[in-house]
């Protein structure tokens, strides 16, 4: 083992619909020629995030203000004893909306793949273990409590991608053993977020493909192809959505990837209300995320949510769903039904934007809670009830289901459940 201390390096993964940015090392660098790799660079100034971001900029081209961090993973030694050094990495995960790029001499080849696609090339050493360390986990999936469930649906696909790709190219377990860990994975995804149906149709989805066998290379490919289906079915769901909304008034809450792409597209733009969305205040990102592409946004205390509905300025209610219930029952962040109740009051109609895979095939309805200190952290003895969720009846949806099949009536949904159903007989 070398003598010196390990060198710190960054090492930076740019992820852009469920691939990342690989890049094959060109001949004239010094370490490394002709190997695969990340965007990678030294640490300067003993700051790993900083370093990250001009990192990305000299590799790239993309500044701060065209990434987005998601994770810095726990920093670890990569000993080489063939060239005589070791280095110190620190991983990080960032997503783009952008695969346009611009490289430097240091880059002799670029793609966009899967992660898993590292399992099969000659890459820098232990690129692997640092995208495990900030790629999506179950236990990630389960705490998440900022992103909505089309969001949580694609990490989980891509836990299960990862899993099996790793199972496919194990030399350690039989094909048995490799299945019977990959279907423990898939259950534990199902188990992690109960409440969110388009997780469960998803995932299902994926492994329904690779029946009979469900060996782990089709389900690393199946995986990965249906989250490419899963994000092109969210953005149809919001562009159905941005034709209700153009140039209209519009009232949202909690956070919605396909609503928040669907404001971002209408034309003429909304004019958006956001309630807070408490306890956790996931509004308050998306007001800024909002105002920042340049939407005229007021952020309102949820208390106010019934007031602004009154007061007659809102033309149109906009919130997604994290499950569709047969009966057209829309189960999203609490508040939901307050909001809607508000709105029918006010003569305001409400829409639900999501994509048909959140329909529910069982109905179960969720008991998830935010944590009791998010609404009282005190020293009283205050018993604290913070449920996430709310059901909507179908009779408050009065604008309808904003879907990537279009507008959804009530007595179409039966017809999807059964579709839905027949995925999960790989169980």
């Amino acid at each position: 083992m070398p003598d010196a201390a390990p060198t710190p390096v960054v090492t930076v993964f740019l992820r852009h619909r469920g691939n990342v940015l690989l890049l094959r090392r060109s001949d004239d660098v010094g370490a490394y020629p002709g190997r695969w790799g990340a965007v990678a660079g030294h640490v300067e100034d003993d700051d790993p995030p900083a370093s990250a971001l001009q990192t990305i900029e000299e590799e790239t081209g993309l500044r701060d203000t065209d990434v987005r961090p998601q994770r810095q993973g726990a920093a670890f030694t990569v000993e080489d004893d063939d060239h005589g050094t070791h280095w110190r990495v620190h991983p990080f995960l960032f997503d783009v909306d952008t695969r346009s790029i611009q490289t430097n001499w240091e880059t002799e080849e670029v793609e966009w793949a899967s992660p898993t696609a590292l399992l099969r090339r000659d890459t820098v050493p232990d690129l692997w273990t640092s995208y495990r360390r900030v790629a999506p986990s179950i236990l990630g999936v389960t705490n998440d409590t900022t992103h909505g469930s089309a969001y949580l649906s694609i990490r989980a696909l891509e836990v299960l991608r990862d899993r099996a790709g790793m199972l496919a190219h194990s030399e350690a377990s039989t094909i048995e053993d490799a299945r019977g860990r990959l279907v423990g994975t898939a259950h534990r995804l199902l188990e992690a977020r109960p409440s969110m149906a388009a997780m469960g149709n998803r995932l299902h989805r994926a492994m329904h493909a690779s029946l009979p066998e469900l060996p782990p290379d089709a389900v690393e490919t199946n995986a990965h192809e249906a989250i490419q289906d899963a994000l092109a079915a969210d953005a149809a769901a919001a562009e159905t959505a941005a034709a209700q909304v153009r140039g209209a008034h519009v009232l949202t809450l909690s956070r919605s990837g396909t609503v928040l792409s669907a404001l971002q597209a209408a034309d003429p733009s909304p004019t958006v209300s956001v309630a807070v969305s408490g306890p956790e205040e996931e509004g308050v990102g998306v007001a800024e995320h909002l105002a920042e592409a340049g939407l005229d946004v007021t952020l309102l205390p949820d208390a106010a949510v019934a007031h602004r509905l009154r007061e007659g300025t809102i033309d149109a209610v906009l919130v997604g769903a994290d499950t569709i219930q047969s009966s057209g029952a829309v189960v999203n962040k609490a508040g939901t039904y307050g909001a809607a109740l508000a709105a029918r009051r006010a003569e305001v109609p409400v829409y639900a934007a999501c994509a048909v895979d959140k329909i529910s095939v069982d109905d179960d309805t969720s008991d998830e809670s935010a944590p009791d200190r998010t609404v009282y952290d005190g020293s009283s003895d205050v018993a604290v009830w913070s449920p996430r969720f709310d059901t909507t009846p179908p009779a408050l949806i009065t604008g309808g289901l904003l879907t990537d099949r279009g507008t959804l009536e009530t007595d179409e949904i039966n017809t999807v459940t059964e579709e839905l159903a027949k995925l999960r007989t790989w169980i």
